[in-house]
This record gives structure tokens, C-alpha cells and sequence, in this order.
């Protein structure tokens, strides 16, 4: 299994890299330097992309050797993948020999048996690289290969003009070869200290098919767990907290291109439940403060974005009859506002603060550091099986949500407010432990949380968008400009007053309320 985290850094700042006291003290002999041509293959049909498997010819120091890698995750920038790579004999894959390598249980070895895909594979794309490598052994004596790459993405022609398609590389790779992975994150948090770099979530395989298909970024939603009832309380949470991690940097790159709506959204959800796990184990294990700090700070910028989205976009969009003009005069500058904070949001994701507030995290959880400041009895309850613990915690948020919710029907906004994100944990919990659960017993209760939630989420939206409204006039120039934006806005809050007021008793609330009570919890 291969192990490497892979970093970006811009042209310009290659030098500061090769001049970084940390290569110089921790490298073991010679740094090399390389010449490496690549070429991909694949079905015309990109079946082993489909299969999440890339498989090269790589020609190096006038030999050639072939890759496959396939299967495995990222995780805030960790690849984990299986990789078989042996010599050819020139840029055609061998894959007799491939079919001896590869276990007889991995998926991959029957596809790359089928005939249909034997005789299909051509060249979808080609690497042209330079390469720097240093052997590092860090003061723990742990073994990582530091790569820098810099060269060219080329795929086919263009069939409009005939000319080729290409993409720039400037990456960094530090592969484990021997030792603990959390020694990965201590070499590239170094580094951060004096060079700009960002988690690169993209392998040259990836960006060469996405190139090869001008395949647009896509927003990433968060994926099902699979947990087993023998696994530990330990195990499951990390299992979980990476569940997290790969919505959120899934996401990174669609934040950074500064205007995808669902992008935005989607790391905000990752987020929120990732900070939703650390509640739920929170009596066992405690994120350190300053990394509790910089969530906090990661959740601000992709919040604001996310509410001035859900006003211009939603909210305003929805208003008929005699609102709808006076919604139409706001939304314009809502949008404006949406996007000059999905442009700080960019910034955020971009900065070298985020970059090390993510490495400070997945540090966290490699080394399980929470380990230090244990006790005994919360070592051996980390240690149990999980699923008493998961029973445990569906029970308080059960029990919670339904406390909070006991005047729901004459709640003021901020009750209101309590009961909804009471909702919103509870539904995290119950979908993050669901495969330990017959799926008949958790799907009606996730769904009656869900319509539960609906009916919170849209005069929580309506409380947001009272408060924006009342900040919009000021983001205008000129009085005449902030006087009308201020008519249409009292106008607009008003009229959402008043139907979030009808909503609130119009019976719908009372009726998705009732039918959560009823729900029986899985068990």
C-alpha cells in the first residue's frame, strides 16, 4: 500500500524549496534528478478510471516500467492506494505480468482479465516531467521520499484545431517508505514555515483524465460509512473523522475556483460534520484548542458564503405576488455580495493557513495524539467495541432533541434555533453509525429527522435573511441607492415575517414534529 501526501507550489517558489534548511540536514546521499516520460492507458470508454485505477508506462533512464495503482482514499491530501510496478520491455504494458502481481482478490485483476478490456487499451494522455528526489530519515527514523515534479500534463488533439491539450505541474510528493505517517505531516508542516504550499487532491492521473475529457470540477457530497460492529469507539471515530475530511477537501478545489454554489455548500456540510463527530466523542478525545480555533475560523468564511448564496439564491428566488419586485431589486446585490464572499472563501482555502490547519489535523489523527492526555478508564472505553457506544450517543441525542422540542409549536427564533441544530447533530450521528443498523430501522427515522429539519431550515433561512437584509443597503454607493435598497428591504423582512409566522402555525411544523416523536430509534 502506498502512502504519500501530495503538495502544490507555484513556479516561483520551486527555489525556496530546494534551499529549505530541512532537505539539506535530513537527506540521505545523493539527490537525484530525472527525465520521466508517462503514458496512460485506458479503454476508449475510460473503463479502469471508472474503477478508480490509472495504469503507466514510464520511460526513466532508458528503462521502462509499469504501474497500476487502484483502490484506496485521500484524506486531506494522504493518498492511500494499492500499487503494483514492475520493468517491460518497452511503452506497451505487460499484463501477463500484471495478472501474476496483483492479489487474486482485488477487483481490479478480473477487469484487466476481460478481453473486451485487454485488447482496448491505447494512450489517453502523456507526462513530461523533471524530477528531484531526496531520501529523507527523519530525527525518529522514519524513511520518506521528498519528490519534486515539475513539468506538463499533454493529452490528444484537439479535434476543433488540432492542437494539444496541456495543464502545468509543480507538485510535491513525500511517500512513507518506512515508519510512522504521521512523520509525513511533520516534514510538510515544516516546510510550510518558509515556503507557500497547498494539498494537492489530484493525482497526475486525475488530472490527466479530467484534461483528457474536459471533465468540470463537481461538487463532492459526503459519502456512506461502512462500519463494522467489531471495530472500536477508536476506530469508528476515525473511520468517521476521514469520512469528513475527504467531503471537505473533495471540495477544496470547486471553493478555490471562487464562484461554485454547491461547492461551497458541500464543504460546509463536511465541516459542520466534522465537527459534529468531535462533539459526539468528545467525552474521550479533545481536538487541541488552537486547531478547535482555526475550524472555527474555516466555518466563518464558508458561512458567510454560504448565507448570502442561500438569500440571493433561494430565499429572494422564492418570493411571488406582491414581494417579488421588491425581491427582484435585492437580489442583484445579494448576488454581488455572494460573490465577493465566495472570493474570500477562495482566498481561505488557498492560504497557507488552511494548508496547515488541514495538516494539523490529519497529524492529529494519524498519531492519534489524544492518546497523551488520556485516562485509563477512557483508553479502555476507546478501546470497547462500538456499538454500545453508538447506541449510547443516538439515545442523548434523542433524548435531547426532544426536550428542546417540547414547545416547539411556541418557540421564539433562538429556541427554534436550539432545536434545529439539535435536529441537524442528531441526523449526523444516526447516518454516521447507520451501517451498524438494520437499514428499515434507520431510514424512516433519518427521513422523518429530514422533514423535520426541511421545516426548522426555512425559518432558520428567514431569521438569516432578516439579518442581511438590514446589512445590504450599506454595501451600496450613493444615498439615493442605499434609500431604495432600504425601502425594498423592510418591505421583504416583513413580508418573510409574516409567513414564517403563518408556516409556524399553519400545522406543517406540528405534523413533521408528531411524526419524529413517533419514530422509533434504531437499535
Amino acid at each position: 500500500m502506498e502512502i504519500e501526501l501530495k503538495l502544490l507550489l507555484a513556479q516561483q517558489d520551486v527555489a525556496r524549496l530546494r534551499a529549505h534548511p530541512l532537505l539539506a540536514q535530513q537527506a540521505q546521499g545523493e539527490v537525484q534528478l530525472l527525465q520521466m516520460h508517462d503514458i496512460y492507458v485506458d479503454t476508449p470508454d475510460l473503463q479502469l478510471c471508472r474503477h478508480q485505477a490509472g495504469l503507466r508506462v514510464r520511460q526513466v533512464d532508458g528503462r521502462w516500467v509499469q504501474t497500476l495503482k487502484a483502490g484506496g482514499s485521500v484524506n486531506s491530501g494522504l493518498h492511500s492506494r494499492h500499487e503494483w510496478e514492475g520493468e517491460v520491455s518497452g511503452p506497451q504494458p505487460d499484463l501477463a505480468a500484471l495478472d501474476s502481481a496483483i492479489g487474486r482478490k482485488q477487483p481490479i485483476r478480473a477487469l484487466l482479465r476481460q478481453d473486451v478490456i485487454r485488447d482496448a487499451l491505447q494512450p489517453v494522455f502523456t507526462t513530461r516531467m523533471e524530477r528531484t528526489v531526496w531520501q529523507l530519515r527523519t530525527p525518529q527514523g522514519d524513511e520518506i521520499e521528498c519528490v519534486l515534479d515539475q513539468g506538463v500534463i499533454e493529452s490528444g488533439a484537439d479535434g476543433a484545431n488540432g492542437a494539444v491539450r496541456s495543464v502545468p505541474v509543480s507538485e510535491i510528493e513525500l511517500e512513507l517508505k518506512q515508519g510512522q505517517a504521521a512523520s509525513l505531516f511533520d516534514v510538510a508542516l515544516a516546510l510550510l514555515q518558509d515556503v507557500p504550499l497547498q494539498l494537492g487532491h489530484m493525482s497526475k492521473a486525475e488530472r490527466g483524465y479530467r484534461l483528457a475529457v474536459s471533465q468540470p470540477l463537481q461538487a463532492v457530497k459526503a459519502q456512506p460509512l461502512a462500519l463494522d460492529a467489531a471495530m472500536s469507539v477508536e476506530q469508528v471515530f476515525l473511520a468517521i473523522a476521514g469520512n469528513c475530511l475527504e467531503q471537505i477537501s473533495g471540495n477544496q478545489d470547486g471553493v478555490a475556483a471562487g464562484e461554485d454554489v454547491e461547492s461551497v455548500h458541500q464543504m460546509r456540510v463536511g465541516l459542520r460534520r466534522l465537527r459534529s463527530a468531535l462533539g459526539m466523542f468528545k467525552s474521550l478525545l479533545a481536538l487541541p484548542e488552537a486547531l478547535k480555533a482555526e475550524l472555527d475560523w474555516l466555518g466563518g468564511a464558508l458561512g458567510e458564503a454560504r448565507d448570502w448564496d442561500v438569500l440571493a439564491g433561494n430565499t429572494l428566488a422564492q418570493l411571488d405576488g406582491e414581494a417579488q419586485a421588491d425581491a427582484a431589486a435585492l437580489a442583484e446585490a445579494a448576488h454581488a455580495q455572494a460573490r465577493l464572499k465566495h472570493a474570500q472563501a477562495a482566498q481561505a482555502v488557498t492560504s497557507a493557513r488552511y494548508t496547515a490547519c488541514m495538516l494539523g489535523l490529519q497529524r492529529w489523527l494519524q498519531a492519534r495524539a489524544w492518546r497523551d492526555s488520556c485516562s485509563a478508564r477512557q483508553v479502555r472505553r476507546l478501546d470497547a467495541r462500538v456499538s454500545p457506544f453508538a447506541r449510547a450517543t443516538l439515545r442523548k441525542d434523542q433524548r435531547r432533541l426532544v426536550k428542546r422540542g417540547k414547545r416547539l409549536l411556541h418557540a421564539t427564533p433562538l429556541q427554534r434555533h436550539r432545536v434545529r441544530i439539535a435536529a441537524k447533530k442528531t441526523r449526523y450521528a444516526t447516518e454516521f453509525f447507520a451501517s451498524l443498523f438494520a437499514a428499515r430501522a434507520v431510514q424512516p427515522y433519518v427521513g422523518r429527522l429530514s422533514v423535520l429539519q426541511d421545516e426548522l431550515g426555512w425559518l432558520n433561512d428567514v431569521q438569516v435573511a432578516d439579518r442581511l437584509l438590514q446589512q445590504l443597503p450599506d454595501v451600496q454607493t450613493g444615498q439615493s441607492a442605499q434609500d431604495g435598497l432600504r425601502q425594498h428591504a423592510a418591505f421583504v423582512r416583513g413580508y418573510l415575517a409574516a409567513r414564517a409566522q403563518a408556516q409556524g402555525s399553519d400545522g406543517r411544523m406540528h405534523k413533521a414534529w408528531r411524526r419524529f416523536k413517533a419514530a422509533r430509534l434504531p437499535a
